[in-house]
């Protein structure tokens, strides 16, 4: 089968990796519409820190914000975010500009895979005829199209994108062979080719639809063991000695996939005509899961006749999870937001975040690591290596006196090495 040439269009968590893993086999064009974000790539730099500067240098990509060069491209890969707007519906703007961007550019006989997250048909309903209407050409004649769900985990180094199987699809048996073809060149883990580009769709979208619901349980009966005074990890911890337990936890759900995914899901039921329930009611859950450490750190600070007004409580970490500096729907800021409502001074820092990011997209200022001033509580939001290698020793500098209360959200505080002036809440 002839060799294509790739391009990757949008560089961020998954388009990046994704472009690595064909430039170290070939020539690849890595387009973005973000300068910045080329200048920096050009330079070594992925502030994602998802690939390393030897990974850079050790691939032949061509990295562009001239969307003209891909017209030297006969294979392009879409991988742009697909978020949710603030009344959780589907955002496919970034979708359908690179669309656009695409459709500008083509040349007869591409064939365009789409990688983002969508809801089923939404490649072939949504964004075939953009290609079509910006091209001027027909789909399934002059260009081609396929899908290939991203399945990037962020600041996972074991499960990567040659790691994973992949699966794919394509419009016709021709395209599907051919799409696989190219995958198969750079996926250890093979491919998995599906039966239509439908399938894959809803492949992807129900994988972090039945973790949200997963974790949705773990989270509503983490709220009805500590109305029973029961500890949620020592009932986890009996109960997965069953060989059949799924080993699932309670905690914050937010980033870029399984907080936003179901979305796309029920928005598609309900133009259908059904109305989701189980996965609705599991986001529900999800989504009020910061209220709950909130009111919960609060009832304790009364217990322990604590001045709940004015007093001060720090988070630590505020990205959407351990070890990476993505911000995107980080589910912290709802902890922070119930806190200040009741008066609470709440100092933020993290080991990773991006402050200038972290100010323009929440409102936030991040306080330095070592410009905390000592509080009346502390919330471990974000399990990031650096706080875990310090342990509880960091609090004798986080709390005053190295006394008060201890949230670990995501249980990861050993229990047994707390100290006894620090009272430690757990989901």
């Amino acid at each position: 089968m002839i060799k294509r040439k790739i391009a990757v269009v949008g560089l961020g968590y998954v388009g990046l990796p994704v472009a690595v893993e064909f430039g170290k086999e070939q020539e690849v064009i890595g387009f973005d519409i973000n300068q910045n974000r080329i200048d920096g790539l050009n330079n070594g730099i992925d502030i994602t820190n998802e690939v390393t500067e030897e990974d850079l240098k050790a691939t032949s990509i061509t990295f562009t914000a001239d969307p003209s060069d891909l017209k030297q491209a006969d294979f392009i890969i879409v991988a742009v975010p697909t978020p949710i707007t603030e009344n959780k519906q589907p955002d496919l703007t970034p979708l359908l500009k690179a669309s656009e961007t695409v459709g500008s550019n083509i040349a007869k006989g591409t064939i365009v895979v789409y990688e983002s997250t969508v809801y089923p048909g939404a490649t072939e309903d949504d964004c075939v005829p953009v290609l079509e209407k910006v091209s001027g050409m027909t789909c399934g004649e002059d260009f081609y199209v396929g899908y290939s769900p991203e399945r990037i985990n962020p600041g996972d180094k074991v499960h990567t994108f040659k790691t994973i199987t992949k699966v794919v699809s394509g419009q016709n048996e021709e395209v599907l062979d051919i799409v696989a073809s190219v995958y198969e060149d750079v996926v250890d883990a093979g491919v998995h080719k599906a039966s239509s580009i439908k399938v894959a769709e809803a492949a992807k979208v129900i994988e972090n639809t039945q973790r949200d619901l997963n974790i949705s349980l773990m989270n509503e009966l983490s709220v009805i063991f500590e109305k029973l005074n029961i500890d949620t990890a020592d009932v986890l911890a009996a109960a997965g000695t069953k060989w059949n337990f799924l080993n699932f936890s309670p905690g914050l759900v937010g980033g870029h996939c399984i907080g936003v995914d179901p979305y796309y899901l029920t928005h598609k039921a309900e133009k259908i005509g059904h109305h989701p329930e189980v996965i609705l009611a599991g986001r529900k859950t999800n989504d009020n899961v910061g209220k709950f450490i909130a009111t919960s750190l609060i009832k304790q600070m009364i217990k322990k006749n604590m001045p709940v007004q004015g007093s001060t409580v720090t988070v630590l970490g505020f990205t959407f999870k351990e070890n990476v500096p993505d911000l995107r729907n980080t589910r912290v800021i709802d902890i922070v937001t119930e806190l200040e409502e009741f008066g609470i001074n709440v100092q933020i820092t993290d080991a990773h975040a991006n402050s200038g990011e972290a100010y323009e997209e929440y409102g936030i200022d991040l306080i330095s690591y070592k410009e905390l001033k000592p509080a009346d509580a502390a919330v471990f939001a974000v399990p990031h290596e650096v706080y875990l290698e310090e342990g509880w020793a960091m609090f004798d500098h986080l709390l005053k006196h190295g006394k008060g209360i201890v949230f670990d959200v995501k249980s990861r505080l050993k229990r047994n090495d707390s100290l006894r002036d620090i009272s430690l809440l757990r989901l």
